[in-house]
């Protein structure tokens, strides 16, 4: 028993030492601190406002109502006389960015044997999306579509078009 008091009391002796001289830095007048530091020159007072050189300027807002515009992938696509054509499930754009085409999956029962098939963002019509369930019209037919060439990332796309104005890109060199 006695040798516990006796490590108790060590150890509280060895925390008072490592712990005193520390406290006795920190509780210094400050006028000895100071003395210490070399007396640096107050810095300079700015007139003009500093912009970083890579700022970026404030965005723009645009607000758009919530019956005005409508997102599209995973939205049925049907034909004109109302036959099932697929889903959206991709958006082609151009170098620039703008929408060239859509690729629909079509054909299959739920998810198999379907194929995706690309066609011409122009061909698409989208005037009564109103809700989630509402589809967009396909200009056109169902035979057409299962006559276009399988999609595949990484090679050449074959676009269908209803009246062909889709321009090929041309080569960058």
């Amino acid at each position: 028993m006695r040798a516990i008091g006796a490590l108790i009391l060590s150890v509280a002796i060895v925390i008072g030492l490592t712990v005193a001289p520390s406290r006795a830095a920190e509780d210094q007048p400050a006028g000895q601190n100071e003395a210490n530091v070399p007396p640096t020159a107050p810095p300079p007072v700015s007139t003009v406002p500093v912009t970083p050189k890579d700022a970026a300027p404030p965005p723009s807002v645009t607000i758009i109502g919530a019956s005005e515009a409508h997102g599209v992938l995973g939205r049925d696509v049907r034909s004109a006389a109302g036959e099932d054509m697929g889903r959206i499930v991709d958006v082609i754009v151009d170098r620039t960015g703008h929408v060239r085409a859509a690729a629909i999956d079509f054909g299959g029962f739920l998810g198999v044997g379907s194929r995706k098939i690309v066609v011409d963002w122009n061909a698409l019509r989208f005037g009564k999306i109103a809700t989630k369930k509402d589809s967009i019209t396909l200009e056109l037919t169902k035979a057409q579509v299962a006559a276009a060439p399988e999609y595949k990332e990484d090679t050449p796309i074959v676009v269908l078009g209803a009246s062909g104005s889709l321009q090929p890109l041309q080569a960058i060199q």
